[in-house]
């Protein structure tokens, strides 16, 4: 009996595997699982191009495997005919249509394996060839230059700025030539006195050529030398060394700017005619420009005292030449710049915002089409009255005026994620490190872009960068440890928070990642710490804590602390991260419209 049983029980098992095999339901489930995996693949590798998140792979896994089960039914149920879909008992065993069908399917097959190894081979010698970020795939463009500082051969170390000056002149009339890619100051001096190789450096920042020299002033005497270097191979392509009177200071710079262009235009210009976006005084006074120059030089050092040593200089520059717009545009960023970092007291913030206003209104009057008197005005805009739509038509102008001015495409970037289009940001973030390669600012804030559109793959990439760019910058590893959070690594994440090098914002990082850890002591003890000493200067990242810590009073209070104080990060509410939980709560919408951002039943559009 039980034999017998057995034996049934075996044949009914090779009837049922013979009525898969002549309904293809076989073939099908082949050729579903194959076509998943191609898929797959494609999607993993195409995400980051077309803005999808890091789970979107995940999600259409599950979705494909909950799709099985009806697909197998299907094929068991259903044969394909010359009139098309036909329940299986209506076609005959024997049809020659059966046959057919199952060639096709294993044609279809053996096309959708055949894609999936190729996808395979794509993935691993082509896409993940290098870091993952787009940047270092991307072909250097033959249209493209650095300027490096230029030696300063007078030995006197007061004379320091008037070779950075004469450097800075050059990238301020190279950037006017139309289809030429030129790299920002903050880039090409990080390589003063560099022993890099030119073609270490030209890799480094992403250009084909390379514009070196020297400069000494002595008495009336200026001395220039100067060469154009192919960076691929070291070779000069053009040279020149320039004995002038230091009256004839703004022809002797004409006379390089073209020189190089024309060296360069047979190669990589498509237009040989300069705008009208210098930084000469209009009268050609030399020593406004030489306090000009004085003031940039003080300003790049980034410290309280030069800001307020920049900001004498400006002034200076301005009272031997009032119609100096770009001395007053500069004048009025520093002032900015002081009011959000170096100024202490209530009465100096107000002083010094009260005269960047005025700077900002008389440059605009002087010279309309000045770009980077629009930037001034859209940085008054966003950092000073919240105004991010006017702010985003200032940026706008500000670019178009002076297409390879990195800062307009950083600001750009910034106030296009704070309206929550994510995508458009991501695009002006790469501008911003492509002209500025080595800023870890503009890595920083590409990354917590794509951190709030869930690429952490390319977000993580984006801070590898910055740590490359700069090991000791301030927030990069506080950005990996909230990225290490989103991802669900909250020990990673604690690891990330003790590397950051900056006081604050290693406080900051490790009261996120401590609670997220569940060590709730260490985290008290940093949030106790951010509230002691950071509550004017720092209440936006305070309210992030409370978020994460799920305690929204406590949060919107100090969202509308960092409110009171013009704490900048409140208008990047809507893709900071752990904020985004509480947007149901109505006092999240009333909080966005008194920053002037959109809410779900409020939107404002961008111009």
């Amino acid at each position: 009996m039980l034999l017998a049983r057995a034996s049934r029980a075996v044949a009914d098992r090779r009837s049922f595997f013979r009525e898969l095999k002549r309904r293809n339901v076989l073939r099908a489930a082949v050729l579903y699982l194959g076509a998943v995996w191609a898929a797959s693949q494609g999607i993993s590798q195409l995400s980051p191009a077309l803005g999808l998140p890091d789970l979107t792979t995940r999600w259409f896994l599950l979705a494909a495997a909950i799709g099985l089960p009806f697909w197998l039914a299907f094929a068991w149920f259903y044969e394909f005919t010359p009139r098309g879909f036909r329940r299986d008992a209506e076609v005959a065993a024997d049809a020659p249509i059966r046959h057919s069908n199952a060639r096709k399917l294993d044609f279809a097959i053996i096309g959708v394996l055949a894609l999936a190894v190729v996808l395979l081979l794509a993935n691993t010698f082509v896409w993940h060839k290098g870091s993952g970020f787009e940047a270092d795939t991307a072909a250097i463009p033959a249209q493209s230059i650095a300027v490096l500082p230029l030696v300063n051969d007078s030995g006197e170390k007061d004379q320091q700025y008037f070779s950075d000056g004469l450097s800075d002149d050059l990238i301020t009339a190279l950037s006017q030539f139309a289809g030429l890619k030129v790299i920002a100051r903050d880039s090409s001096f990080k390589f003063r006195n560099s022993g890099d190789d030119p073609k270490t450096i030209g890799a480094k920042l992403g250009v084909a050529h390379l514009l070196e020299g020297s400069v000494q002033r002595s008495g009336g005497i200026v001395r220039v030398s100067a060469t154009l270097i192919n960076a691929a191979d070291g070779t000069a392509v053009w040279s020149q060394h320039y004995d002038r009177p230091y009256q004839d200071l703004f022809a002797l710079q004409d006379d390089i700017t073209q020189q190089v262009a024309g060296a360069l235009k047979a190669r990589l210009l498509d237009n040989g005619k300069v705008a009208s976006q210098g930084d000469r005084p209009p009268s050609g006074n030399l020593a406004a420009y030489s306090a000009y120059q004085q003031g940039r030089y003080h300003f790049f050092r980034h410290t309280g005292e030069d800001a307020h040593k920049a900001i004498d200089f400006y002034s200076q520059a301005i009272s031997l030449d009032p119609a100096y717009a770009r001395a007053y545009a500069e004048l009025a960023i520093t002032q900015m710049q002081s009011f959000v970092i170096f100024s202490a007291t209530a009465a100096e913030k107000a002083g010094l915002i009260a005269k960047a206003r005025v700077a900002v209104k008389t440059a605009l009057a002087l010279q309309p089409d000045l770009g980077v008197a629009h930037y001034a005005h859209g940085f008054l805009l966003q950092v000073i009255d919240f105004d991010l739509v006017g702010a985003v038509r200032e940026f706008r102008s500000a670019a178009e005026l002076e297409p390879q001015n990195s800062a307009s495409a950083l600001s750009l970037g910034i106030d296009y994620a704070s309206f929550g289009s994510l995508d458009e940001a991501a695009v002006y973030g790469r501008r911003a490190t492509a002209l500025d390669p080595l800023s870890s600012t503009n890595y920083i804030y590409l990354a917590r872009t794509l951190i709030a559109a869930g690429r952490f793959d390319e977000a993580e990439a984006a801070l590898q960068k910055s740590i490359e760019a700069n090991p000791q910058a301030a927030q990069t590893y506080s950005e990996l440890a909230v990225l290490e959070i989103q991802r669900g690594n909250p020990a990673a994440a604690v690891d990330m928070a003790k590397r950051e090098t900056d006081p604050f914002w290693r406080v900051y990082a490790l009261a996120l990642a401590d609670f997220a850890n569940g060590d709730r002591t260490g985290a008290d003890a940093a949030l106790g710490e951010l509230t002691g000493k950071y509550a004017d200067s720092g209440p936006f990242q305070i309210a992030q804590v409370y978020a994460l810590r799920k305690q929204p009073d406590q949060m919107f209070t100090w969202l509308e602390h960092g409110l009171a104080v013009r704490d900048p990060g409140v208008t990047t509410l809507l893709y900071a991260p752990f904020l985004g939980a509480y947007r149901d709560d109505p006092r999240f919408a009333a909080f966005c419209r008194k920053v002037g951002l959109p809410t779900t039943t409020d939107a404002k559009t961008l111009p």
